[in-house]
């Protein structure tokens, strides 16, 4: 079992990330969240201050500091404003296809682009028929000559309209079972290649998201991530495995954000003679919050080291579980935060309330949180013949009893 690292490098990242989380995105976050547009300065000062190379290996222009640099960093802009979290997060879900399946052409054209800013990258994955069942999506992708043919439309593409790359999941061989899909490079211009609907979000309102459509759309062969086709699917569960713990690291940075307001609000506010920060009842909520928090940040962390050691046994599990355990903790904290801020944190006035707002798609985006449960358990079921041993601490006469029932008595057991 891999044990939690944090290196020097990662710590480093996280100082830059919380430098420009206060100093650029707080300032404006509520700003942005008013009139939902995507705040530029934010970019430039991603760019300007290196992160979007952070987890880029180092041989395609980046800084290889890993999923762990990554989290952190997510972790601090997302305590500041969770829409920019993931304004600056889906930049590695978009390259992460190219990184996990990309042949070394396609990692030495791309990730450059990426690492220095130049080209934000989105991911084409969702579609209206197909959210959590990523295997049944129908948009298709036909190869004519050296070409491959896109016609279909994706749904809740973040970054849609900004991004100048897009990774796109389609359907190119219906016939076949477990090699359907596979992955293109779609550049932003390409004829038939547009933005349809802009949705009009509860929360994360800084980042556009928006239905991305497909019609005749033509790229080159050499589009198609890692030269051959049906390896989609495959690319595409590698991606969400390493992009949960992002994804739980922004539902962390909410947490942590929600909670410092939070305290800081009980210090101040004055009801029946005292501040609130002196009530038992206030004391016991700011505690069990700020136990979940920690608990939370320590499965995130847990999950992205097994990530950056090549844990493989235990990457999806540990992915499935950060995620649906931080973003979880993230609404239950968020909520709670409200709860303490009482009437004011229902107020737009306050700060408080975006929290809650941002935290909620945590819980629904890159899987359900149901679905990661299901993975979960999954996980823990095929590891079973690690605890045999302890079948011979479990009476045998309940299974017996079962076993020597009639095929009739079974089925009515059953039903």
């Amino acid at each position: 079992m891999s044990q939690i690292v944090i290196s020097e490098e990662a710590l480093h990242w996280k100082e830059v990330a919380h430098k420009v989380a206060e100093e650029v995105v707080r300032p404006i976050a509520k700003h942005f969240d008013d009139v939902q547009e995507y705040p530029d300065e934010v970019r430039q000062a991603y760019i300007e201050n290196g992160l979007l190379g952070v987890w880029i290996p180092k041989e395609y222009g980046g800084h290889g500091a890993g999923i762990v640099a990554l989290c952190l960093v997510i972790e601090e802009l997302s305590r500041a404003c969770g829409g920019t979290g993931v304004a600056y997060a889906v930049n590695a879900l978009g390259s992460f296809p190219i990184i996990v399946g990309g042949t070394e052409d396609q990692k030495k054209l791309w990730l450059p682009q990426v690492a220095s800013g130049e080209k934000m990258i989105a991911f084409c994955l969702s579609e209206k028929f197909a959210g959590s069942d990523a295997g049944g999506m129908r948009c298709q992708a036909r190869l004519e000559g050296d070409e491959y043919v896109i016609n279909g439309e994706k749904k809740w593409t973040t970054n849609g309209g900004i991004a100048s790359l897009h990774t796109v999941f389609a359907v190119t061989d219906p016939n076949s079972k477990s090699r359907r899909i596979s992955g293109l490079v779609v550049e932003k211009g390409t004829p038939g290649f547009t933005v349809k609907k802009v949705e009009d979000k509860m929360g994360i309102r800084a980042v556009p998201v928006v239905e991305t459509h497909f019609d005749n759309v033509r790229v080159p062969a050499s589009n198609l991530l890692g030269g051959r086709p049906g390896m989609g699917f495959k690319h595409a569960m590698g991606t969400l495995d390493l992009a949960r713990p992002g994804v739980a690291a922004q539902g962390l940075g909410l947490a942590q954000g929600a909670l410092e307001y939070a305290v800081t609000y009980a210090l101040r506010r004055q009801q029946f003679g005292q501040n609130l920060a002196s009530m038992g009842v206030i004391q016991d909520m700011l505690g069990k919050m700020g136990s979940k928090v920690e608990a939370a940040r320590g499965l995130v962390l847990r999950a992205a080291t097994a990530s950056d050691v090549g844990d493989k046994a235990s990457v999806n599990r540990l992915a499935a579980m950060c995620k649906s355990f931080a973003t979880d903790v993230a609404m239950e904290v968020t909520t709670d935060a409200v709860q303490i801020f009482g009437g004011y944190g229902f107020m737009k006035d306050y700060p408080i309330e975006k929290y809650m707002r941002d935290a909620k798609i945590t819980q629904i985006y890159e899987g359900t949180n149901q679905i990661q449960r299901m993975v979960v358990a999954r996980n823990l079921i095929k590891g079973a013949s690690d605890y045999s041993y302890l079948n011979d601490y479990i009476p045998t006469e309940t299974f017996d009893t079962y076993q020597a029932l009639s095929e009739e008595e079974l089925a009515a057991a059953e039903s």
